[in-house]
């Protein structure tokens, strides 16, 4: 017989309709539960030390929400976030002498951050919110208990809690259950939970990119219901939740369930613009399917990049053809056409970028992306003169390797032949650019004159015809390669003399 602590028996209990635990009750954790998070006390001796000193001083503390819920998934655990019954500026009492700094985070919600040696804090006083249904901050409420803390929180999976310094493991939601089960349930009804803070249908989502896991049929259908309740939260917010399922792991899944629960429509509404209906001879893609395929793609070539995860190539690859809903064209013969799609593309992805006010390096990168995604379809066999190549390489600037990964992950195609001649051309064409970047620092062209000494040859002031002439050698520079100061004096002064 399987021991009473066992997930599969804590499960049945609960499925059976049998009380689990008293909510003043620790929960009961298997051996291999309690060893992780005896490493993770072991790891973190200041839960012991802030255990001991909030406890001297007459308050409750405990460790709470996602630091928990990873130690048990046997994930790193880098934030430590607590829960006190102490005031504020009784949480600054209880560490002052201890902490190395403090700082208030926010205290009219609470929170009070501390650091002690390599260490960053968060400790926040019970909470008991009310939400204001047409706003978008909470009433904040001090509580007096951890279950109604707890109660409070989003998930269940983060409403799991370590006392301090006793140890004891807290689980009054079937967090424990849930977490064994991978399954995003809430604490309360999820239509309460998500009318509270409707960032949280988001955060779902997230978890379900980030942690691997699935979403209770009754808080999908909830997030269904109240997918216009998001529309109140800033947009700020909305971004940077998007950014963090865009980072996770498997982005793809969580973006699956904004478009399948309908949220993605009121905050990314061009990706399930994207399943576009299929026309009668199946001549085109199913353009959503191809866009998320992309996305995994580029992913696994984030590899190429320095830094990574990388938020710019992950956001152009997934919207790279979202100017195909409006470019669409059936001719006479039933062929679909997508003209222009990367021009309009772009311009989408500043519209939309813009609204959920992301930086402006990132959206002008994101764009210029978009916009150049289909250059490389000219390259055909290898045809570019080495001054199409130069200009490829200009128009690419810093985004060039960007550019590299999104074109080589653009391939979908299920014909093996034809991949793998796309791929020897592609690159035949990153070899090209590696020669004559060699040879000419293609990254950093610029013409053989620079502004000063056209001034000079041409004997004419700060003026529009500096620019114009700056244009012209720089178009030569691309057409001809780097030439010697007397051929660019002499072309210069032929042009000039032309106008």
């Amino acid at each position: 017989m399987l021991p009473r602590c066992h997930p599969i028996v804590r499960r049945q209990a609960r499925r059976w309709g049998r009380p689990r635990l008293d909510s003043t009750l620790v929960a009961e954790l298997t051996a291999h539960e309690k060893r992780r998070l005896d490493e993770l006390v072991a790891r973190h001796r200041i839960l012991t030390e802030l255990g001991e000193r909030f406890g001297g001083a007459g308050h409750e503390i405990a460790l709470v929400g996602g630091p928990v819920r990873d130690a048990l998934l046997g994930r790193p655990v880098t934030d430590l976030d607590f829960t006190t019954s102490a005031r504020p500026e009784q949480i600054e009492q209880a560490l002052a002498g201890w902490a190395d700094s403090t700082w208030d985070v926010g205290r009219e919600f609470g929170t009070i951050a501390a650091r002690k040696g390599d260490a960053t804090v968060e400790i926040t006083t019970y909470r008991a919110d009310e939400y204001d249904r047409d706003s978008r901050k909470p009433v904040v409420a001090f509580g007096d208990n951890l279950t109604d803390d707890l109660a409070r929180r989003d998930f269940t999976v983060n409403a799991m809690a370590v006392r301090l310094p006793s140890l004891e493991f807290v689980d009054v939601h079937g967090g424990l259950d849930d977490l064994a089960d991978r399954t995003i349930r809430t604490p309360v009804g999820p239509d309460v939970s998500f009318s509270d803070d409707p960032l949280r249908m988001m955060r779902a989502a997230r978890f379900v990119a980030q942690l691997g896991f699935i979403v209770a049929p009754d808080v999908a259908a909830a997030i269904s219901a109240m997918a216009d309740r998001i529309e109140i939260v800033s947009a700020e917010r909305v971004r940077d939740e998007l950014n963090k399922l865009l980072l996770s792991e498997d982005p793809v899944r969580g973006l699956r369930v904004l478009v399948d629960t309908g949220l993605a429509e009121r905050v990314l509404p061009e990706l399930p613009a994207l399943q576009l209906e299929s026309d009668e001879h199946h001549r085109h893609k199913d353009v959503y399917e191809h866009s998320l395929t992309v996305l995994e793609q580029a992913i696994d070539l984030e590899h190429r990049l320095e830094e990574r995860p990388d938020l710019t190539i992950r956001l152009a690859a997934l919207l790279h053809d979202i100017g195909k809903p409006k470019t669409r064209r059936f001719t006479g013969d039933g062929t679909v056409t997508f003209h222009h799609h990367d021009v309009v593309g772009a311009k989408l992805v500043r519209k939309r970028m813009r609204a959920l006010r992301y930086p402006n390096d990132i959206t002008d990168a994101v764009a210029k992306l978009v916009e150049l995604h289909l250059r490389f379809h000219g390259y055909g066999t290898g045809e570019w003169t080495d001054s199409a190549v130069r200009r490829y390489v200009r128009d690419a600037g810093d985004q060039l390797e960007r550019l590299h990964i999104l074109t080589r992950a653009d391939c979908t195609t299920r014909n093996q032949r034809k991949a793998l001649r796309l791929q020897r051309t592609y690159d035949d064409l990153e070899a090209r650019i590696a020669r004559l970047s060699a040879q000419e620092e293609l990254q950093s062209i610029r013409p053989d004159l620079d502004g000063n000494e056209i001034m000079e040859i041409l004997q004419i002031g700060p003026g529009p015809e500096v620019g114009q002439a700056y244009r012209f050698l720089l178009d030569l520079r691309m057409d001809r390669g780097p030439l010697p100061r007397d051929q660019a004096v002499e072309a210069l002064q032929a042009w000039w003399a032309a106008r």
